[in-house]
C-alpha cells in the first residue's frame, strides 16, 4: 500500500522513477530528479524519512571514493564533520574501518577547507549504508510524517471548517491511515463566501497528503437550520443544537460512504460548546457512529504548530465573516435533558432530511 501511494505521488508530480525496490525495511527509488522527488515524498504517510543518496558498490574503494566526492560537493569551509556507517551483510571490512578511512581521505584531500572532526555535534555528516553488494552514501535526511499509509484504515467523515482546529484533526486521522471525506456546513447567510472558500482551500491542502485518493468535499447548507434554532430554542443552546445537527447529517454521509466514524476538531475547553459537560450532550446526537476527537487534549499552541507544519495555518487566519448565530452567553454546562427538551419543539427528522437532500458534492 505504501509503495502504491509513493507511485501515485511521483506520477502526480511527473516524477515517475526508473525503478522502485523494496528490501529489508528500505525503499529504494531510482530517479534523475532526486531532490525534487525526495521533497514530495515527505508528504506521504508511512515514510519516516527520505535520504537523497549516491549509489555505488560495496567495494571498499568505491565506497570511499563516493563518500569523498559527496564531501567535496557538500562540506563547507571551516566546518565540522563526522562519518557514520551502517552495514548489513558480510564484507572484508568493518563499519569502523570505513568511517576511519573516509574521514582520513576527507581530511587529506580537502585540507584547504580546514575541516575538523566532531563525532558529538557535527555540522555536516556523511552517512554510509552498506547492504550486501551495494552501498548508499548521503549527507541529508528529510523528515517524513511517519504514521500509517493512507488507505490502511477505513474511511472517516471529517467535519471541516475554515478554522485552525478541524484541518489538523483531519490530518491526524489521515496520519493513522484513514482516508478522509470532508463535510463542510455552509452557514450562509450567517457567514460569507470567504468562509466557504477557506474551507475548500483547507480541503485542497489536506488532499496534498493523500494523492491518489478521491478529493471530494460534501457541502451542506446549514444556515436555515441555524435560523430555526435561533428563533425556536433558547439562544444559549444555539451552538450545541448546531453541532448536534452536524453530527446527525454527518452520520447520514457516513452511512452513504461506508465510513467508520466521524472526526471533529474539538478540544476540551477550547470553546464554550467544548466543555466536558457539553461534549457529553453532543455525543448523544450521534447514535450509529463514534465521534473521534484527535485534538481532545491539545493546547491551542500545539494545534497551531501542527497547522503551520501541514500548510493549513495561513489559510485558517485569512479574514472572513464569523458566524453571527453564536450567542453572547452560550451554555457551558448544558444538561442533556435540557438540550433534548429544546429539540422536542423542532422537526429534527425533517431538518436532517432536507439538509442531506440539498447537500452538494464538490471535487477540489
Amino acid at each position: 500500500m505504501l509503495l502504491r501511494n509513493i507511485r501515485n505521488v511521483l506520477k502526480h508530480y511527473n516524477l515517475t522513477p526508473a525503478a522502485i525496490e523494496h528490501k529489508r525495511g528500505r525503499i529504494y527509488i531510482k530517479t534523475g530528479k532526486t531532490l525534487e522527488a525526495a521533497e514530495k515524498l515527505t508528504r506521504v504517510f508511512g515514510i519516516s524519512s527520505v535520504s537523497p543518496a549516491r549509489r555505488t558498490t560495496s567495494e571498499k574503494k568505491d565506497v570511499i571514493k563516493t563518500a569523498l566526492d559527496l564531501a567535496r560537493a557538500t562540506a563547507k569551509n571551516e566546518s565540522t564533520f563526522a562519518v557514520r556507517c551502517h552495514r548489513v551483510g558480510t564484507h572484508a571490512y568493518s563499519s569502523m574501518d570505513i568511517c576511519k578511512e573516509v574521514g582520513k581521505q576527507i581530511l587529506t584531500n580537502l585540507k584547504h577547507r580546514k575541516l575538523k572532526v566532531d563525532l558529538t555535534n557535527p555540522q555536516h555528516t556523511i552517512s554510509i549504508e552498506i547492504r550486501d553488494a551495494e552501498a548508499y552514501v548521503y549527507s541529508e535526511t528529510l523528515q517524513g510524517p511517519g504514521g500509517f499509509p493512507v488507505g490502511s484504515q477505513p474511511k472517516v467523515v471529517c467535519l471541516l471548517s475554515g478554522g485552525i482546529d478541524s484541518p489538523v484533526a483531519c490530518w491526524l486521522a489521515m496520519k493513522r491511515g484513514c482516508t478522509m471525506l470532508p463535510v463542510y456546513f455552509d452557514n450562509a447567510p450567517l457567514t460569507d463566501e470567504k468562509t466557504t472558500a477557506k474551507a475548500l482551500d483547507q480541503a485542497k491542502k489536506l488532499f496534498e497528503w493523500s494523492i491518489g485518493y478521491p478529493q471530494r468535499v460534501y457541502i451542506v447548507p446549514h444556515g436555515k437550520n441555524l435560523e430555526t434554532f435561533m428563533h425556536n430554542a433558547p439562544r444559549k443552546l444555539t451552538c450545541l443544537l448546531c453541532k448536534r445537527m452536524m453530527y446527525r447529517v454527518a452520520e447520514c454521509v457516513a452511512e452513504k460512504e461506508n465510513a467508520e466514524g466521524i472526526v471533529t476538531g474539538e478540544a476540551i475547553g477550547e470553546q464554550a460548546s467544548q466543555t466536558l459537560t457539553n461534549l457529553r450532550a453532543l455525543n448523544e446526537a450521534a447514535r450509529n457512529y463514534p465521534v473521534h476527537r484527535p485534538l481532545l487534549g491539545f493546547d491551542k499552541t500545539e494545534t497551531e504548530a501542527l497547522a503551520k507544519k501541514i500548510g493549513t495555518y495561513e489559510i485558517s487566519i485569512r479574514k472572513a465573516k464569523g458566524c453571527t448565530a453564536a450567542p453572547n452567553q452560550p451554555a457551558t454546562e448544558a444538561k442533556l435533558e435540557t438540550v433534548k427538551k429544546a429539540e422536542e419543539k423542532l422537526d429534527l427528522e425533517k431538518m436532517v432530511e432536507e439538509s442531506v437532500k440539498a447537500t452538494k458534492i464538490v471535487t477540489v
